[in-house]
């Protein structure tokens, strides 16, 4: 299966949305070549702004160049987008609802060798929050070229999560890609797993090997973690009764913490919630570190058939 990182696909994807529209504009902090704006750069240098290792300070001129009509693209790594500029996100892009679209890669534990400084497991936490602000969280490089176009369309702040590695290509031909509604990959009547970014596949992989030993898992790919689509996750609670979701993230605040919250209100069944525990990530080859901390498809195959055990009890 072909892989392709979705940091590459979001920077061809602004490549050509800089000659579809002219009002985008590019900030990055000094790590073009990593977040692969450079695409952009190199297309558009008049419309591209290098602000150096100084992120709070591009946050703050990516709303002034929001507030004069401009769509401005922010990049940098996660744990720098979000973490070292929470307060200028807050304060001048989602209290004013800013049209500013801050596209982090690097996200989560797949950042790798890096080590624990650099994998951002708080990002969707900290971003699904904050009022105003939608969180999309594409799974291969096809969603993500469809999560750019849509982000570039929304009216307000934007949160875009995007990877370090190649990633398997899930989605062939195009997809039927709607901020706020999940995308339904699999129908099952076991059980349902909610995932959102790598662990889609991961899901995909899980429900494949259930099948053989007699369970019938969903699969949704929930790449917008706010607005979340409560009817889907409703939808599945009701059809199967349990379900698991998986999320390259911390379960504390994520994709995780949305759908119990919205299990808990709408319609109370036996949740699992698979991803990093309460813990920092250390240095790893990120298939590494991706077994060690229980995000593969063996780990969500125990999860559902813990969640199954439970429903039936």
């Amino acid at each position: 299966m072909e892989k392709i990182a979705t940091r590459v696909a979001y920077g061809k994807t602004l490549a050509v949305l800089g000659e579809e529209n002219r009002d985008i504009v590019v900030l990055d902090a000094d790590l073009a070549k990593s977040t692969k704006t450079i695409e952009f750069k190199k297309k558009f240098p008049d419309r591209f702004f290098d602000m150096g290792i100084a992120e709070a300070n591009m946050v703050g001129t990516a709303a002034g160049l929001a507030a004069a009509g401009k769509i401005p693209f922010c990049s940098t790594f996660a744990v720098f987008a979000t973490g070292r500029t929470y307060d200028q996100i807050r304060q001048s892009v989602a209290y004013p609802r800013l049209n500013v679209k801050i596209a982090a890669t690097h996200a989560g534990i797949t950042v790798g060798e890096d080590g624990s400084s650099h994998q951002m497991l708080e990002d969707i936490a900290l971003m699904r929050v904050l009022p105003n602000m939608t969180v999309l969280v594409p799974s291969d490089a096809v969603a993500t070229e469809a999560a750019v176009r849509a982000a570039a369309k929304i009216k307000g702040p934007v949160y875009l999560r995007l990877g370090r590695s190649a990633v398997p290509v899930l989605y062939t031909g195009g997809m039927d890609f709607n901020v706020g509604k999940a995308i339904r990959l699999r129908r099952g009547k076991d059980a349902t797993i909610i995932a959102c970014g790598v662990m889609v596949g991961a899901a995909l992989e899980a429900a494949g090997e259930l099948a053989q030993e007699g369970l019938n898992v969903g699969v949704i790919d929930m790449h917008t973690v706010k607005p979340l689509d409560v009817d889907a996750v409703v939808v599945a609670a009701r059809e199967t009764g349990a379900l698991v979701t998986a999320e390259e993230h911390s379960i504390i605040g994520g994709l995780g913490g949305a759908v119990a919250e919205t299990v808990a209100e709408h319609y109370p069944v036996p949740v699992k919630r698979v991803g990093i525990e309460d813990t920092f990530g250390e240095s790893g080859r990120p298939p590494e570190l991706l077994q060690k901390y229980g995000l593969t498809a063996a780990h969500l195959v125990a999860a559902v058939k813990e969640v199954v055990r439970r429903k039936n009890r």
